[in-house]
């Protein structure tokens, strides 16, 4: 990273004083910036790693929003943004207009996915691709005359996004309690049954499980299922082998469309390009954002077979009344195919195939040194790993002990960030660095979490 002048300490002081003053957070405590104000002040970034206005460098490793893939400070992404914006900044993409930048990403992205998932309407973001999924599901099954199919299945601990529909099939009690208002016809299911799937009526948790929802409430009334490939937001849970192509089998039996959120686990977070690439299956629908420009600009995408484009055009007489004045933005489709090919020509997917093997040893190692760390997992540069009182017996801490945020607060002054997962009483510390990351990089990281573990100890045991 290139030397910066420190900022003076009364203008940081004064940074601070605005933020507090004209900024409403995401995701955070209003109280906690209105007390102590911004925890951080980010001025640039190099690869990995994040500078702040102190001077001090940090170690990145959620990638800022799980979404940094190729690094920071990629000057090929801003180079190829400020040419198409010299050239043709912004065009409406509604009553079929079109320019070249949404027509080549298009191309590319259907040479990515797998199947016939060749057809792509795009989208600012996550929660806009998983809307625009849901509503793309429900007017299909309209207009092929079965406008009861309208309900949409999740999975508990399921995040989706933050708009009413999509908070509404995310399953974490915070975020859809933020404000009343749940939308109707969601529905959740205990997750990664596999043999619920299948059949087996003997498991307890049956009932609540996919099929079990399906066979109460009707298969004629179900739209679609949405899964993530590996749950992000809710604590990194890794399906086992099986339950995607169990629930694909579900789908099919009962008539039902699969939507794949691929948000987090596309762009290759999980050493493939798309997280079912993990899997011997092939969705119905893709939600897409994030990794889709590596965080550069705003862009997200929905990806859909050509056989459900096909029987939308024979059935459809009307315009599709659905649609964002940034839907395929020139811009943001430059820079999505100038960050696609970054991703390819670096073999950024195979290398970070080969960082989960390093990262996985690094989390052994933590579970070899300290008996409070459990039920460590990766898939691809997606980590997590649990705190527990009692490893042995699963008993967790208790909650007042705030385990998980006062790891991380210790990672925080060692130069690392992490980020705690404490929905439903869990401790998980979550993880999801730069694609570019290096073993002797995740090896740093590892030896910070050991550090910080070492610290924590002597506060709680």
């Amino acid at each position: 990273m290139n030397q910066m002048k420190v900022m003076d300490e009364k203008e940081i002081k004064k940074l601070e004083e605005l933020d507090k003053k004209y900024f409403l957070h995401p995701t955070s405590s209003l109280k906690q910036q209105q007390e102590k104000g911004p925890k951080f002040i980010f001025t640039e970034g190099n690869g990995i790693y994040l500078r702040d206005v102190h001077g001090e460098q940090y170690i990145d490793a959620l990638a800022s929003l799980w979404n940094v893939n190729i690094g920071h400070g990629r000057k090929e992404l801003g180079e190829v943004a400020s040419q198409q914006m010299a050239k043709l900044a912004y065009s409406s993409a509604f009553n079929n207009l079109s320019h070249e930048p949404v027509i080549r990403l298009s191309e590319k992205l259907a040479s990515l996915t797998p199947g016939d998932l060749n057809v792509f309407f795009y989208t600012s973001g996550g929660s806009e691709s998983n809307d625009t999924a849901f509503k793309l599901v429900r007017h299909y099954w309209k207009l092929k005359g079965l406008p009861e199919k309208k309900k949409i299945i999740g999975l508990d601990r399921g995040y989706h996004g933050v708009t009413v529909a999509a908070s509404s099939a995310t399953a974490i009690r915070q975020f859809q309690e933020m404000a009343p208002g749940k939308a109707p016809d969601f529905l959740h299911a205990v997750p990664h049954k596999t043999n619920c799937e299948l059949g087996d009526k003997n498991d307890p948790d049956y009932a609540r499980s996919i099929r079990g929802i399906v066979e109460r409430e009707g298969a004629e009334t179900i739209a679609a299922v949405i899964m993530e490939p590996v749950q992000g937001a809710g604590g990194i849970h890794i399906a086992p082998d099986g339950y995607f192509e169990a629930v694909r089998q579900l789908c099919d039996e009962f008539g039902i469309l699969m939507i794949a959120d691929e948000v987090i686990c596309g762009f290759g977070r999980t050493g493939q390009m798309f997280g079912v690439d993990n899997w011997n299956v092939i969705p119905d629908v893709m939600s897409m954002a994030k990794g889709i420009t590596s965080g550069y600009i705003q862009l997200g995408a929905v990806g859909i077979t050509e056989r459900l484009r096909d029987d939308l055009a024979k059935v459809s007489n009307d315009v599709l009344f659905h649609g964002f004045t940034y839907s395929g933005h020139p811009t943001a489709c430059a820079v999505a195919l100038k960050n696609i090919e970054i991703l390819e020509k670096e073999n950024l997917v195979e290398h970070t195939k080969q960082m989960e093997s390093v990262l996985a040893k690094g989390f052994n190692y933590l579970e070899e040194q300290h008996s409070i760390v459990a039920k460590s997992r990766t898939k691809g540069l997606l980590g997590a790993f649990e705190l527990l009182a009692d490893r042995e017996n699963g008993i967790p801490f208790a909650p007042e002990k705030t385990v998980a945020p006062l790891l991380v607060e210790e990672c925080f002054n060692r130069k690392l960030i992490v980020r705690p997962v404490t929905y439903g009483g869990t401790n998980i510390i979550a993880m999801s660095p730069p694609l570019v990351m290096t073993k002797e990089e995740i090896e740093t990281m590892i030896t910070i979490f050991d550090e910080a573990i070492k610290a924590i100890k002597k506060t709680i045991l």
